[in-house]
C-alpha cells in the first residue's frame, strides 16, 4: 500500500555506468513517475480482476479463513480516523494509497474538510516530489547498490538465476544492468502494474504527491515523518535473499500482478484494510511466522517505521490541528498508528 523509492551505480567503466544509470533513472522514473514527458493519449484505465470475487466462486472456505484474520486484525476496517484528546485541538488520520487512481485520489469526502481546516499537513515524507527523491537516492549509493562484492548472482541458486534472468530478458532488462541493484528497488520497479506506470507517466499524481501539492498551493505547513534516507536505510536492511526471491515469485506471477493490484485497490475503497496482510500470505502460498522473508519485510518496513512516525508524530497532535496522511498499511494491526496513537492517551475514532 504504501509505496517507497532509490540508488546508484558501481562498476569501474564510465560507459558502463552511465549507460546503467540512465538505466536506473528510467526504473526511478517510472516508479515515482511524475516528471516524464505528459502522454497525449488518454490515461488508461486498469483491468485487473478481483481475486476475493473469484476465491468466492472457487475457494469459499479459503475466502472464510481470510476474512476471519482480517475481521481478527485491530483496526482493520476504515481509512480515516479522528484523534481527540481533551485540551486540544482534534487532528485527522487519513491511510493512503501510493496510487494514481482517481477513485483514491479524491480520497473519502469526510476527509477534505479537516484538510483544509488543518494548520499542519503531516505525510510520510515533506516532499514526494520526483527531483527531491531522485536526490536523497543519488547521496546513498549504498542503500540502494551492494558494494560488498555481493549481487544478485551470489544470493540465488543457479536455477533461480536462470529463471529471474529469463524473466528480465522478458521484460527488455539485461540482467548485468540490475545485478548489483538492491532487491527491494527491483521489487519497486515490479510492484505496479503497466496500466499505472502509464498513467503516471501521463502526468496523474498519486494521492500522497496531490495532498502535499494542494497544502503548499494552501499555505499550509507540511512535514514528513520521517525522511526519504530514512526509509531507503529502512528497505535496505532487509535480508536481501529471500526479499529477491519475494522478487522472483512476484515476477512469476505475471499477469496475476493486475488482478493483485485491481484487489487491493478495491479493498482499500472499501477500507477493508484488515484484509491487505491474510491476502499478501495467501498469494505468497504461506502464513505469518512460516515464511521469515516476508516477517522480516513486515517488521522492518511497516511495524519498526510505525514507531518511528507515532514518535515523529506526538508533538503535532499536542498542538493539534494536523492532518496526518500515511500509507493503510500504517494504520492497522496491534502497532498500528491508530493503536500507537491511543497509547499516547488519545481517542481514535474510524470516520470513514
Amino acid at each position: 500500500m504504501h509505496r517507497i523509492s532509490f540508488f546508484h551505480v558501481i562498476l569501474s567503466s564510465e560507459t558502463v555506468r552511465t549507460t546503467l544509470a540512465r538505466f536506473l533513472g528510467a526504473i526511478l522514473l517510472f516508479q515515482l513517475a511524475f516528471i516524464l514527458p505528459a502522454n497525449a493519449e488518454e490515461p488508461p484505465v486498469c483491468t485487473g480482476k478481483n481475486l476475493l470475487a473469484e476465491m468466492e466462486r472457487s475457494d469459499p472456505q479459503a475466502l472464510a479463513v481470510l476474512r476471519k484474520q482480517a475481521a481478527e486484525t485491530p483496526n482493520g476496517q476504515g481509512i480515516f480516523w479522528k484523534i481527540e484528546r481533551a485540551g486540544t485541538e482534534p487532528s485527522y488520520l487519513l491511510g493512503t494509497m501510493h496510487i494514481t487512481d482517481p477513485r483514491v485520489v479524491i480520497t473519502p469526502e469526510e476527509a477534505w474538510a479537516p484538510f483544509d481546516n488543518a494548520d499542519t499537513v503531516a505525510l510520510e515524507l515533506e516532499s514526494g516530489e520526483p527531483m527531491d527523491i531522485a536526490r536523497a537516492l543519488f547521496s546513498r549509493p549504498e542503500l540502494t547498490m551492494f558494494t560488498d562484492g555481493t549481487s544478485m548472482k551470489t544470493l540465488l541458486t543457479a536455477e533461480e538465476l536462470d529463471r529471474l534472468e529469463a524473466l528480465l530478458k522478458q521484460r527488455g532488462i539485461p540482467l548485468f544492468a540490475v545485478a548489483k541493484m538492491k532487491p527491494w528497488m527491483l521489487l519497486m520497479h515490479i510492484s505496479l502494474p503497466a496500466c499505472e506506470k502509464k498513467r503516471a507517466a501521463a502526468g496523474l499524481a498519486p494521492l500522497d504527491l496531490s495532498l502535499m501539492r494542494i497544502a503548499r498551493d494552501l499555505d499550509k505547513t507540511v512535514v514528513g515523518l520521517e525522511t526519504a534516507a530514512e526509509q531507503m536505510e529502512s528497505l535496505s536492511a532487509i535480508d536481501s535473499a529471500p526479499l529477491l526471491r519475494t522478487v522472483l515469485q512476484q515476477m512469476e506471477a505475471g499477469d496475476k500482478l493486475d488482478d493483485m493490484f485491481a484487489t487491493m485497490t478495491d479493498m482499500y475503497l472499501a477500507g477493508d484494510t484488515g484484509m491487505f496482510v491474510p491476502l499478501s500470505y495467501h498469494i505468497l502460498g504461506t502464513t505469518a511466522g512460516s515464511d521469515p522473508g516476508f516477517d522480516d519485510f513486515m517488521k522492518i518496513a511497516v511495524v519498526d517505521r510505525n514507531i518511528r512516525m507515532a514518535e515523529r508524530a506526538a508533538h503535532l497532535l499536542e498542538d493539534g490541528n494536523a492532518f496526518i496522511a500515511v500509507g493503510a498499511l500504517h494504520l492497522i494491526g496491534e502497532q498500528g498508528l491508530v493503536e500507537l496513537f491511543r497509547k499516547q492517551g488519545y481517542t481514535v475514532t474510524r470516520l470513514h
